[in-house]
């Protein structure tokens, strides 16, 4: 359980540092942002294997780089899903999903949240 608010909290933090360096990405509220990186959370936990899946042809013709357009997707697909979490465009949502990823992963390993 600890593991898991630890991996929320390091998810809040990218979400709010994606927002204040990608210009396009708004949220208005704390509470907006702490409900986007849940809504985040459960949309790469649960729909995002299944759309690798069903893209499996086309992520492999681009060697893996189709994955970065399904980061993408469910990027936008949360700032759609969540009032007050706004997304200019795919574009910035590609951006914003790439640096999201990125911030994610070194917060979640300083904060040893991989680690059973």
């Amino acid at each position: 359980m600890t593991r898991l608010l630890l991996t929320w909290i390091a998810n809040s933090l990218a979400l709010f540092f994606v927002m204040k360096l990608v210009p396009g990405i708004h949220i208005d509220h704390f509470r907006d942002l702490i409900v986007a990186a849940l809504v985040l959370g459960l949309l790469n936990t649960f729909l995002r294997p299944v759309v690798i899946l069903l893209t499996l042809p086309v992520t492999i013709l681009t060697l893996g780089l189709f994955t970065l357009v399904v980061n993408g997707v469910m990027f936008y697909l949360a700032s759609s899903l969540v009032d007050g979490f706004r997304v200019a465009g795919f574009g910035t949502a590609f951006v914003a999903a790439l640096l999201f990823s990125l911030l994610s992963f070194a917060l979640n390993v300083l904060l040893h949240t991989n680690k059973a």
